[in-house]
């Protein structure tokens, strides 16, 4: 006779062995497996790729290489998202990398290209950890932006003539050009001179560009009676045109040669290629790169020679490695990105940019900081409302349950006053949130106010860079966390390196605290005309609240052909040691009158062991608090 007791120990066991053996088996079944493409998809290897990605749930993928060659991948059987991109436009998107929720991915090149065509995301990156890129080259068959050569002027009637190559189809609708791609188009918008024999952007060119495009509108009627509740962002696309009109009008001469009429600044001179890339808040459709939400991202061997956006967009992600990251531009272009090359916003961890090449993109090198949101109401003792100040902030995600937001009010200090930790957050559109918090908010919090997330700071560090002949900046800091940027070749037509707070426009959060600045070479910095240090410090308030501390810029070489290196305000503890400063003689001095050092609203500033060979009358130019201060 069998017990009771028996019989249930025998059918334990006998369910533990059945489960263990599909256990196992469904183990077998959902181990990650490499995935090979080969040559034979290339004439549109956007379907086979999507296709792949899309089964990984039930047949994993540990690496997806490609045979060595060259890729097209085209929008038209992409896989599609409604994406908010900080700093881009905010749009349906295409992409044929769409790596949502993967773990330790990698993506082999093998040295091929890929030539991507229209509006499209080459690798759109989210929720995901250990991810790696590497060894492939990426490009667009059609560049987003367009380029004319300058080949005459007329002072008289200020005009200009410009030849454009049949690589830039365009057509001209009511005396507005327009500049025809794959799937996109733009007008003529922003501009910059390109000198074709540097390879890079042309001296002074602040004298000729942007080209004047807009004017205000000559008929309107009752517009100023149209009153709105809320605050306005003027440029959001919405509004921004309201009270403007095209100004700039085109003719053809004869194909491929056309005449520009309404320029105000001075006309751009003969031998000049100017390259265009249509309206602000409309050119930013395409980054090369969008990564959100992902820990643990490694780019090796990878160069971008053009996109329609950034190179790299990294939003609330974490380790950040871009090793040999190359941005330039291919095919004889002036541009490679039309907008920065790299760009890191609430990031944390680690972000490194080592052995990296970033030239002619059309703005900064790199830009690391966090969001100021702005506070527009305060709903109960736990919760207020905030709003985007940027329509370009559209969408982000402010925090995560648990991360520390600052409580900041800049006409009383660049450091929060108070702080509390996120509950939940409420998004109710791309514009408004409602943040929960697990205290109370501050007694003494005021609409107006603005929040930051105390977390979401990188440590950054850029080692043995080229950062040359691009628009704007090479790098702009806004981290609190330690900061090294050592070994590296700056020649910008802006500042190398801003150290910002932009808390009215752009509201980009961050302050920094610990900066190294070490063994650079910078030659020839600002030479498209502005008047600003190399190395600039920047507040957007008027105040003399301190903004930066426990900075260190030393053993660096500046060879300038201006007068003004360095530009420091609102800073507590700067060392200026060991560096060497010359004249390049490169091109004519602008600002003659210039020191080589401005400083305001700062204190415990030192300088030693410095070399001075320039050809400033005065150096070190300080304000009433630092009289006694001496270069040395």
């Amino acid at each position: 006779m069998i017990k009771y007791k028996s019989i249930s120990k025998l059918l334990i066991i006998t369910i533990l062995i059945v489960t263990g053996f599909l256990f196992a088996s469904n183990s077998k079944i959902l181990k990650a497996e490499p995935v090979y493409f080969s040559v034979t998809i290339s004439d549109d290897a956007t379907p086979a790729v999507v296709a792949r990605i899309l089964e990984a749930k039930e047949k994993p993928i540990s690496e997806i290489s490609f045979e060595k060659g060259t890729y097209h991948f085209y929008p038209d059987k992409g896989y599609e998202k409604f994406c908010y991109i900080s700093n881009h436009g905010d749009l349906m998107v295409k992409t044929p990398f769409p790596i949502f929720d993967f773990k330790n991915l990698t993506i082999n090149g093998n040295g091929s290209t890929f030539i991507f065509h229209g509006v499209i995301i080459p690798f759109l990156i989210d929720n995901s950890s250990n991810i790696t890129v590497k060894n492939v080259s990426i490009d667009w068959n059609e560049a987003f932006h367009s380029e004319g050569l300058i080949v005459a002027n007329n002072e008289k009637n200020k005009t200009f003539d410009m030849q454009i190559s049949d690589e830039y189809p365009y057509d001209i609708r009511n005396g507005e050009i327009f500049f025809i791609k794959e799937y996109y188009e733009h007008s003529l918008g922003q501009s910059i001179l390109y000198d074709p024999e540097r390879k890079a952007i042309a001296f002074e060119t602040e004298k000729y560009t942007n080209i004047s495009t807009k004017s205000k509108t000559s008929i309107t009627n009752n517009i100023d009676k149209i009153k709105y509740k809320y605050g306005v962002d003027t440029k959001d696309l919405a509004i921004r045109n309201v009270g403007w009109e095209n100004r700039a009008k085109v003719e053809q001469l004869k194909p491929g040669l056309v005449r520009v009429y309404g320029h105000k600044k001075e006309l751009p001179p003969v031998g000049m290629i100017l390259t265009m890339k249509g309206s602000q808040g409309y050119n930013r459709v395409s980054p090369a790169f969008r990564i959100t939400q992902t820990s643990g991202f490694n780019a090796l061997n990878v160069n971008v020679h053009h996109a329609g956006g950034m190179g790299i967009i990294a939003e609330n992600s974490s380790d950040l490695i871009l090793d040999n990251f190359n941005v330039t531009p291919s095919k004889g272009r002036m541009v490679s990105t039309t907008a920065d090359a790299t760009h890191f916003v609430g990031c944390r961890g680690k972000v490194v940019l080592k052995n990296c090449t970033f030239q002619n993109q059309l703005d900064d090198a790199s830009n690391v900081h966090g969001t100021y949101q702005i506070v527009v109401d305060i709903i109960d003792e736990y919760s207020i409302g905030v709003r985007m100040g940027h329509h370009q902030q559209q969408g982000f995600v402010v925090g995560q349950p648990n991360d520390n937001l600052g409580f900041v009010r800049l006409s009383d200090s660049f450091d929060p006053y108070d702080k509390a930790t996120i509950k939940n957050i409420q998004y109710l559109n791309g514009r408004y949130q409602i943040i929960t918090f697990n205290e109370k908010v501050p007694s003494n919090l005021k609409t107006g106010d603005l929040v930051e997330n105390l977390d979401a700071y990188p440590e950054f560090t850029v080692d043995n860079c080229n950062i040359s002949n691009n628009r704007a900046r090479g790098l702009l800091i806004s981290t609190p966390k330690k900061t090294v940027i050592k070994n590296n070749y700056f020649s910008t037509e802006m500042e190398a390196i801003l150290i910002p707070v932009e808390s009215s426009s752009w509201y980009e959060s961050g302050s920094v605290k610990d900066l190294v600045i070490e063994n650079n070479t910078f030659q020839d910095c600002q030479h498209s005309g502005f008047n600003r240090g190399v190395i600039r410090f920047d507040t957007d308030d008027d105040n003399q609240n301190i903004a930066f501390k426990n900075i260190e810029i030393t053993n660096n070489k500046f060879n300038q052909f201006d007068n003004l290196v360095l530009q420091i305000i609102n800073t507590d503890g700067l060392l200026f040691k060991g560096n060497t400063i010359t004249n390049s003689g490169s091109f004519s001095m602008l600002y003659p009158e210039n020191p080589a050092i401005k400083i305001e609203h700062s204190k415990n500033i030192k300088f030693q062991k410095n070399k001075y060979k320039g050809k400033a009358n005065i150096i070190l130019e300080a304000d009433e608090n630092l009289q006694s201060l001496k270069f040395r």
